[in-house]
């Protein structure tokens, strides 16, 4: 029998990843309260069995109700380090990506990495139909809000040039679910992994393309001075 993933929601964040996800592996729709105090007393969270949680709450004390469970936790909005730290002495199964598009399969829990096999920082097959031009772009590994295949599609036939990357960037800001200029996750840094990304792609089958914008995808982080500074 497959893996269960659990998606727990406060509402406003974690449709689209349900309807994703639900493609890959059995995946159940967990409804949260939502609470505007700073505390949440009583929550009576009632989760049901899953091998893993997708959390989306935007509740620290319910985030922290799904790490009791004791059970693999992928935190899809994240409190910062602080709270990450506190979570991993409750349950060291618990992951707190960047972005759900920074997500890899090299963490200590069997769970989160089965799920990032499918689902996390995107991996792309790029065939080139000249030295400068791309044939075809597939998806092997994409964001579970759906951006990475979204914004790829169309990609065929394009030049190889900074003004596609940057339109490439934009698409994926314009599906990405994440706010813009994030505290801890934002549509800016999931728009510079993947332009990242496919540039990396496209270096293994076009150098000479890769060159053309090697440099300029070198520089994009300059516009994150904070986030670098903060080795994110």
């Amino acid at each position: 029998m497959g893996m269960k993933v659990g998606i727990v929601s406060d509402g406003k964040y974690g449709e689209r990843a349900y309807e994703i996800i639900r493609e890959r592996f059995s995946t159940e729709w967990i409804p949260a309260p939502y609470v505007e105090s700073p505390v949440a007393d009583d929550i009576g969270l009632d989760l049901p069995e899953c091998d893993l949680y997708l959390s989306y709450v935007r509740h620290p004390d319910i985030a922290l109700s799904v790490i009791d469970m004791l059970k693999p936790v992928i935190l899809g909005v994240s409190f910062g380090p602080g709270f990450l730290r506190q979570a991993q002495t409750i349950n060291p199964q618990v992951e707190a990506p960047v972005t759900m598009c920074s997500l890899e399969d090299n963490t200590p829990v069997p769970e989160i990495n089965e799920f990032a096999k499918v689902f996390g920082k995107p991996s792309f097959v790029v065939r080139m139909k000249d030295q400068y031009t791309l044939d075809h772009v597939e998806v092997i590994r994409g964001s579970p809000c759906g951006s990475t295949v979204a914004a790829s599609d169309g990609l065929s036939g394009s030049e190889i040039r900074q003004s596609l990357l940057q339109n490439y960037g934009l698409r994926i800001c314009h599906w990405c679910r994440a706010p813009r200029f994030g505290t801890t996750c934002d549509k800016e840094i999931a728009g510079l992994i993947h332009v990242t990304e496919l540039v990396r792609a496209i270096r293994g089958v076009s150098p000479a393309a890769a060159s053309r914008v090697e440099q300029w995808v070198r520089d994009m982080p300059k516009i994150h001075p904070r986030k670098i500074m903060e080795g994110r």
